[in-house]
């Protein structure tokens, strides 16, 4: 880095992993997955080298409160497509609170995995389940989709299947509705770690934040577009409606 940065931010574990090997130990302030697993902290707690930063990693129960949701915007609802990819690895603890969600409110988990995340493997997805459609679907979180999110959304439009999706860019994009992250929130966090570091603290000793407020936004336009109308009990609770 010839300009010798006091601070970096970075967003997407892809980008700090190439900003990390270019600025050597020059702090990071980045926002990404797991930061374990990435290899960039020991812990959330102790990060113990030079990045730190705000994990979108909501927990593992965020999917058990979604798919709760989702059986609120559809009570009749008994088969649930989970839209995920093949290199998807949710943690065991996430699909154990999942299945159990779904026994709770007993509905069944269809399972709607793509080989890739290319424009024909997607198609042939939501072309394979019209001969037998689940009433609703769930979208995975991982980064692969959400690069789709334009076609996912056009997809199921055409599919005309209420949709709860990951992240607000979806939804944004067309799609009906989110239970995600509140990013303001993060985006304070992470101004708050760089303002920290330029006063002189060390990465390595600033805990990684992992979100603790959530948004349901939904989108009305989106609705009106499949035929379906969100109760309004579950629309009285969004945080956002989107009209």
């Amino acid at each position: 880095m010839k300009r010798n940065p006091d601070v970096i931010v970075a967003s997407t574990d892809a980008i700090t992993q190439a900003v990390r090997a270019a600025a050597n130990a020059t702090p990071i302030v980045w926002i990404g997955g797991d930061p374990v697993q990435a290899g960039f902290a020991t812990s959330l707690a102790r990060p113990g080298g030079n990045i730190t930063g705000v994990t979108v990693n909501a927990g593992d129960e965020i999917w058990g409160k979604r798919l709760q949701i989702l059986k609120e915007a559809v009570p009749s609802a008994s088969k649930i497509g989970f839209l995920t990819t093949q290199t998807a690895s949710p943690s065991a603890a996430a699909e154990q609170l999942l299945q159990e969600a779904s026994r709770r409110l007993q509905v069944s988990l269809i399972n709607m995995r793509v080989e890739n995340s290319t424009l024909p493997e997607i198609q042939r997805v939501f072309t394979g389940i019209m001969h037998d459609p689940p009433d609703a679907i769930i979208v995975q979180s991982i980064g692969d989709l959400i690069a789709r999110r334009q076609l996912i959304v056009e997809l199921v439009e055409k599919s005309r299947l209420p949709t709860m999706y990951p992240w607000r860019d979806y939804v944004e994009a067309g799609g009906l509705m989110t239970y995600a992250a509140d990013f303001a929130e993060l985006f304070r966090r992470m101004a708050d770690d760089v303002h920290q570091i330029l006063n002189g603290a060390k990465p390595g000793d600033i805990p990684i934040y992992q979100p603790t407020k959530f948004e349901l936004v939904v989108n009305l336009k989106a609705a009106n577009a499949i035929g379906f109308t969100i109760p309004p009990s579950l629309l009285a609770r969004a945080d956002e409606v989107i009209e």
